[in-house]
């Protein structure tokens, strides 16, 4: 028996996520903005009482993707952008919206590699599949590692960055500077913090086991 009483035993190498799906006997769309919609679902528990039905408020987003980038002094590329509700200007991985239907992840990835660092890449790997959220959100993120970076030429810019994005510095940070930056509380974007943590234990064992840029997501 294991110390919290559940004489159950899970494999440790079978560990996995699984997809499942409550009734939800109804729904009522509280807020529809411009990236996020707010909804309020009626879900059926299924512990045996079928007339047990709780309220769960969900933000519904159209998903994201984040870029690690990666270069051959083992620095990786942040930017810093404002972030208005949290008040903050926050290191981040260049990232965006999976908003472009029918585009692969990866290739979203490189655009806003491209448009937000100014940077295009050789070679990709997908890092990371995270829910960013799961208790208030359906947001998920693809995380991918790239290497192999070089400037975008000026000659081939094509978009004009605006608002929050018209300002953002690059930097490029040593990974063990970048996880110190992590342990101490320096960082706070989430993906940043997942990314260069993944990267930093990708690094451990010569990157051998990244999945490929166009691996299924479960």
């Amino acid at each position: 028996m294991n110390g919290s009483g559940d004489s159950r035993r899970d494999d440790p190498s079978q560990i996995a996520d699984m997809p499942e799906r409550w009734e939800v006997v109804d729904s009522e769309e509280r807020f529809k903005g411009h990236v996020i919609q707010v909804r309020t679902d009626r879900v059926r528990m299924p512990n045996g009482d079928t007339t047990e039905i709780v309220e769960r408020d969900i933000v519904v987003h159209p998903g994201s993707v984040a870029v690690l980038g990666l270069d051959d002094d083992d620095r990786v590329l942040l930017i810093r952008q404002y972030r208005h509700p949290v008040a903050h200007l926050l290191w981040e991985p260049p990232a965006g919206l999976r908003d472009v239907d029918g585009e692969p992840p990866w290739r979203t990835a490189a655009r806003e590699l491209a448009e937000e660092a100014g940077y295009r890449a050789r070679e990709w790997h997908t890092l990371l599949d995270v829910f960013t959220s799961p208790g208030m959100t359906n947001e998920r993120v693809r995380i991918f590692l790239a290497r192999g970076l070089s400037e975008v030429p000026e000659d081939e810019v094509d978009f004009e960055r605006v608002h929050e994005e018209a300002d953002m510095p690059v930097a490029w940070v040593p990974l063990d500077e970048a996880v110190a930056a992590v342990r101490r509380g320096g960082i706070h974007n989430p993906l940043a913090v997942m990314g260069i943590l993944a990267v930093y234990t990708a690094r451990a064992t010569g990157y051998r086991d990244l999945r490929a840029p166009d691996a299924p997501e479960g």
